[in-house]
Parts: C-alpha cells; sequence; structure tokens
C-alpha cells in the first residue's frame, strides 16, 4: 500500500509540474528583446520550412544558452536545418527547441532549473555562414484549435507558439 501510495504522490507531482504556470527567462544569457526580431514567428517565407516558426535571437558566438524555464532535456543531437539541437520538455506540456547550438551542455534525461547552462550560441546548420544565433521555438503538445487560421501552414499554429510573446509576457528577470 505504501508503494501505490508514493506512486500517486509522484504522479501527482509530475502532473502539477507539467500542469504548473510557466514563467521565462530570455533563454541567451544577456539577451534582451533587442536581440531578435519580434516580427520573425510566422514570417513567411522562410526557406524549406515556408514559415519561421520560432524567434532568432543573435549573440556572439559561444554566448551561454541556459533553461528558459524548469523542465526535462529529452533529446540533443544534429538535426539538418537545425545543426546541433536540443529539446526541453517544461511546464504546460511544452517543448522548447533550441537549435544551431555551437555545443551542448546538459544531457538527455537531465532535470533543469531555469538558468542551466543549456550549451552555447552558435552558427550550425542551415545557419552556417550566418550570425551566429540561437532559434527558439516552442511547442505545445496540447492543441490550441483557435489559434487556427487561413496563412500559410496556420494549421499548425494549434502547436506553434510565439516565443517572443511568451518572453514578453512571462519574463523574469536571469539570475
Amino acid at each position: 500500500m505504501k508503494k501505490l501510495r508514493k506512486r500517486h504522490l509522484l504522479i501527482a507531482l509530475l502532473l502539477a509540474w507539467l500542469l504548473a504556470p510557466q514563467w521565462l527567462q530570455v533563454p541567451v544569457q544577456g539577451a534582451s528583446p533587442r536581440d531578435w526580431n519580434p516580427q520573425s514567428f510566422w514570417f513567411e517565407p522562410w526557406g524549406r520550412s515556408g514559415t519561421h516558426k520560432g524567434i532568432d535571437i543573435f549573440a556572439r558566438h559561444g554566448t551561454p544558452v541556459v533553461a528558459p524555464t524548469y523542465g526535462l532535456v529529452l533529446f540533443r543531437g544534429e538535426l539538418g536545418i537545425g545543426g546541433n539541437v536540443l529539446l526541453m520538455l517544461g511546464p504546460q506540456w511544452r517543448l522548447h527547441y533550441f537549435s544551431h547550438l555551437a555545443d551542448y551542455s546538459a544531457l538527455p534525461g537531465q532535470p533543469v532549473l531555469p538558468g542551466t547552462p543549456l550549451g552555447s550560441v552558435g552558427d550550425t546548420g542551415n545557419a552556417r555562414g550566418k550570425p551566429p544565433h540561437l532559434h527558439y521555438s516552442i511547442v505545445t503538445l496540447l492543441p490550441y484549435p483557435w489559434r487556427w487560421d487561413n496563412s500559410t501552414q496556420g494549421w499548425k499554429k494549434i502547436f506553434y507558439l510565439d516565443p517572443d510573446q511568451l518572453l514578453r509576457e512571462n519574463a523574469v528577470d536571469s539570475p
């Protein structure tokens, strides 16, 4: 019976963590909204992907990339367009995607707190030869059907959230 209670407590804590309000900090150390274009989310045309489903935060090569919220690192590796990427599950069943990293600091399966180092800004993938930056996207696993519109790939807006808007609404100061 004690084992069952521990299991229920663990499940309750996990659900509370995943459903809790999200407080975000800018994922590039020392960056602020002046370091990205707020109009770049869902900008088109945007290369092979058609629309830009995130924001690009510009910084010097090697600038630390940090966890914007608490979460769990799910994946790190290399993907063609994104280059060196890292994927983190955060509160409210949201995936935080970081690409064009120069290197990694976090491991898959690692729990992270806001400000935990994840890697550093780079120019890998299709950012090669362009100014170093972090591509940052937020994807919800729980769809928001009211966000669907008639824009190019507008149905995907039920999953992709605007990082600029969320960073401005839920901003906290970096530690």
